[in-house]
């Protein structure tokens, strides 16, 4: 491991799946998330070496299914959820990523964060449209200008890799927590994620 928490030579991997780098599979990516990540890489070259991709069955898509088909820890999936809400006639939308052992504190720390009176999930349908990614699939990674990423510290600090969304319900992005935190925009919040229960 390197001073920064970031292992420089590993792609990394999970439980039995075939992993391989993600920017040699655009097809296993929603377009704004392969364009995020060619950006990305020109920026930081560890990304075309630490961001692994697999293709998954679709209709495994969801956390809980992925983790008992696979054998996965679900320690290590962080689920990105799209907040929106209002401040007068301005709309403001987040995107919250927390440890899938958490749930993104919402009506609390989000709505603060945004500095409005309510906080909400962004509808179904307007996340999939405006973000250009599938449903089950959102992630961090490529989302639009404008939005901010809140990424959970947790995620960045406890040494884990992060299995996240690749913007398609058909695959699976994993990356070093530590590097995800370095993705352009994000801001690390300490106590985003509270436990579920």
């Amino acid at each position: 491991m390197s001073h920064d928490g970031i292992d420089r030579l590993t792609l990394p991997t999970l439980g039995d799946l075939d992993w391989v780098p993600a920017t040699t599979r655009p097809d296993l990516l929603a377009p704004a998330v392969a364009e995020a990540l060619a950006r990305w890489t020109a920026q930081d070259p560890r990304v075309a070496e630490q961001v692994a991709v697999v293709e998954i069955d679709p209709d495994l898509a969801d956390t809980a299914t992925l983790n008992a088909a696979h054998d996965l820890p679900p320690a290590v999936s962080a689920n990105c959820v799209l907040v929106a809400g209002r401040r007068g006639g301005d709309e403001r939308i987040a995107a919250a990523v927390v440890r899938a052992t958490t749930r993104a504190d919402v009506n609390t720390r989000v709505r603060s964060l945004l500095d409005v009176r309510k906080a909400s999930f962004l509808p179904m349908d307007r996340a999939v449209a405006e973000s250009g990614m599938e449903y089950g699939g959102i992630t961090p990674i490529g989302l639009p200008e404008g939005w901010r990423v809140l990424l959970d510290a947790a995620v960045a600090t406890d040494g884990e890799a992060a299995l996240i969304g690749s913007g398609l319900r058909r695959s699976k992005l994993l990356l070093p927590g530590a590097l995800l935190a370095r993705l352009p925009g994000v801001e690390l919040v300490e106590g985003l994620g509270v436990p579920v229960g």
